[in-house]
């Protein structure tokens, strides 16, 4: 029933997103220009050039986040660990800020494996910290603040760089720092797609691993998994996740936390072959919601998408802390 109403949700506002804008398209009008390739040559072109390559990066996207915070909770064994709380976005927008600058200084362009890479490299130094300050900080709740704390550092870097970067550097990395699915292009969705599509394949067939992980240590190693080598995969794969929204949409907040968190709840287990593949639809789900609201919510004025990710997701760790408090 959950996956019914996710798919359900998903073509819903599959169609909000496309019928919805500055220029309205009917129902009609949609379909023809989707299935038949006919209509209206500017409504053609806003429908495939701008409107639906970033429903897609949105969808895909959204998965990825939610995928990542997903696997975050299973490392920490803490459901409020999240790409952006514990400041791994942070690094990865840190070093993206960087390359971005280097690039446009040297060579007046970036493509998108440039900023991937970075974007990747940024998000395992700041989990590398994390991991470290893991041998020293017992208390989860310490490793949390921790987290936010580097997530600050890595900001203050950010915003120092900014400050002695060329105004035209500035304008490009602004937009992307503020967390925007705008200006997606067809070569963004396809390279997207391919890098989170893999990255999912790898992460589900870790299921039965993740699985025994969650009932402890000892258990996983009792079942024959190499507890070392899979605490490296997750890592690996949550950075990776993490990287690939960083580097197209810039730091996306409360997403990775809030998904999981609403996922499990609706399903009422945690059987990762079920978990694993209702977040990423979940994720996409939430962030498409999202980039709908952003658009038009004060329109023709565009809101950045982590201040409606925040305005939904925040209340939803509110009340998971709560809940937590109470069942104490």
């Amino acid at each position: 029933m959950v996956f019914l109403i996710l798919a359900a949700a998903f073509l819903l506002i599959v169609a909000l997103n496309i019928n919805t804008g500055n220029v309205r398209i009917s129902v009609r009008e949609i379909w023809r220009i989707i299935f038949l390739k006919s209509g209206d040559p500017v409504k053609y072109n806003i429908i495939w050039r701008i409107r639906l390559p970033r429903i897609l990066m949105a969808a895909v996207l959204g998965g990825a986040l939610s995928l990542s915070g997903f696997l975050l909770q299973t490392f920490f064994a803490n459901p409020i660990a999240g790409p952006y709380v514990l400041g791994i976005s942070s690094g990865a927008k840190m070093v993206v800020a960087l390359t971005m600058i280097f690039f446009l200084k040297r060579f007046g362009s970036f493509s998108s494996v440039t900023l991937i890479t970075a974007a990747f490299i940024g998000s395992l130094l700041s989990t590398g910290f994390i991991l470290l300050m893991n041998r020293k900080i017992e208390h989860m709740a310490a490793l949390l603040v921790a987290g936010i704390m580097i997530g600050y550092i890595c900001s203050a870097v950010t915003d120092f760089v900014v400050t002695f970067a060329e105004d035209s550097d500035i304008v490009n990395l602004h937009g992307w720092s503020q967390g925007s699915f705008s200006g997606m292009s067809w070569n963004h969705v396809k390279f997207a797609a391919a890098l989170v599509g893999i990255t999912f394949v790898l992460t589900f067939f870790l299921s039965k691993p993740i699985g025994a992980y969650q009932l402890g240590e000892e258990y996983a190693r009792s079942m024959g998994v190499n507890v070392r080598l899979f605490r490296v995969a997750l890592i690996l794969l949550s950075s990776i996740f993490s990287a690939c929204v960083t580097a197209f949409a810039g730091p996306i907040s409360f997403v990775g936390i809030a998904v999981p968190y609403l996922v499990r709840q609706s399903l009422n287990t945690s059987k990762p072959l079920i978990v694993i593949p209702a977040t990423f639809l979940g994720g996409a789900v939430f962030c498409m919601m999202c980039d709908l609201t952003a658009r038009m919510a004060f329109a023709p004025l565009e809101l950045n998408i982590s201040t409606v990710t925040s305005l939904f997701g925040a209340p939803v760790v509110i009340f998971m802390m709560l809940r937590r408090q109470r069942g104490r």
